[in-house]
């Protein structure tokens, strides 16, 4: 906690950063309560609960509010407002905290698996579930363009909102565990959600628990549909990297390295079948993405993050063979159940077929 503490104060103007102190950090039992600022013991109590059953996302949604509690009430003079007055809520567009995130407020992954009642009158959500639900074939033809169709549904309707300049509700989630070293496909698979599922990544500081250390994790912004959407993508893809290797590898002697080669080619495969379902989609450039950019995302993004760079680096060598075996395998993918109901996508599980399926 305190590493995220000292990195989120970077995100205050100097003055206000310089003013305040660093104060002191509990975790205990509170049935009751995510976490709280003392003033008096200028202490940032964090739920136990909450620490050991939820993400760290959860964890830092909560920690940047009582922080905002802090900086309003040291910082800027806030002890004589209300406990979230207009101090607060400067401080939290500062450190892009949530206000909310405290008390009895659902954590960030519980709001979002609580999903948005589904209008049966909308005809678009009803069509993209039955796609969905015949995307669970075990006829593989029928299974991919299934699959292909709900995906075009899916850009279609996210191209049409974003063009007329709909108003959306943006959140961002971390996607796996933060890490001091992600292995390249994890950067494949990033773009891969950037580049079709209408969500940006970045690369966000976050603690690596335990290593004790700060380190990265793959944190996604969005509508809150297409969010919940990318999500559960990561999660199936990995899944299904995971299966199809552990055929594969069987009496060979590989090693993690060529584990990534794999990967790397399984998200390529995959790649090929969104780029093939984006074809009949009109407002796209020659490589299949859409030409139509969500402004509102990306100052939504900019806000969040004032100073985002951008970073490349060389990828080093790979087994070519392994390469393309995986992108055999990343063609067979399919996704799907993934919209099914008012639930959201938690406890849903990966669908493919082919050799090693479940």
């Amino acid at each position: 906690m305190i590493a995220e503490w000292e990195n989120a104060c970077w995100l205050l103007p100097p003055p206000l950063r310089q003013s305040i102190r660093r104060p002191l950090f509990s975790i205990r039992a509170m049935p009751q309560r995510l976490g709280c600022w003392d003033p008096a013991k200028r202490e940032i109590i964090l739920s136990s609960e909450l620490v050991s059953k939820h993400g760290w996302d959860d964890v830092k949604d909560v920690l940047l509010h009582e922080m905002a509690h802090q900086v309003a009430h040291e910082g800027l003079a806030g002890a004589k407002e209300t406990g979230h007055g207009s101090s607060f809520k400067q401080v939290c567009r500062f450190l892009s905290a949530n206000p909310r995130a405290s008390g009895t407020y659902p954590t960030l992954h519980e709001r979002l698996n609580q999903g948005d009642p589904l209008d049966d009158n909308d005809r678009m959500v009803i069509r993209i579930r039955k796609l969905m639900a015949l995307a669970e074939s075990s006829n593989p033809n029928e299974a991919h363009a299934a699959m292909r169709k709900a995906f075009d549904l899916i850009r279609r309707h996210n191209i049409d909102l974003i063009s007329h300049g709909q108003d959306q509700r943006y959140t961002s989630i971390f996607l796996g565990r933060p890490r001091l070293r992600h292995f390249r496909e994890a950067y494949h698979l990033a773009h891969l959600l950037q580049d079709f599922y209408f969500v940006q990544g970045v690369w966000a500081q976050a603690w690596v628990l335990e290593k004790g250390r700060m380190g990265r994790v793959l944190e996604i912004s969005g509508s809150v549909q297409n969010v919940q959407i990318a999500e559960y993508v990561h999660a199936s893809v990995h899944r299904y990297i995971d299966n199809t290797w552990a055929d594969y590898c069987q009496d060979k002697k590989l090693n993690r390295y060529r584990k990534t080669d794999f990967a790397v080619g399984v998200i390529a495969g995959f790649r090929s079948t969104l780029q093939q379902a984006s074809i009949s989609t009109q407002q796209v450039n020659d490589t299949g993405l859409p030409m139509c950019v969500d402004d509102k995302l990306t100052r939504y993004l900019a806000r969040r993050y004032p100073h985002l760079r951008s970073f490349s680096r060389k990828g080093p060598s790979h087994d070519a063979q392994v390469l393309s075996d995986g992108t055999q395998c990343g063609k067979k993918l399919v996704v799907s159940k993934g919209i099914r109901n008012a639930a959201g996508f938690n406890n849903q599980v990966l669908e493919y077929h082919g050799k090693g399926s479940s």
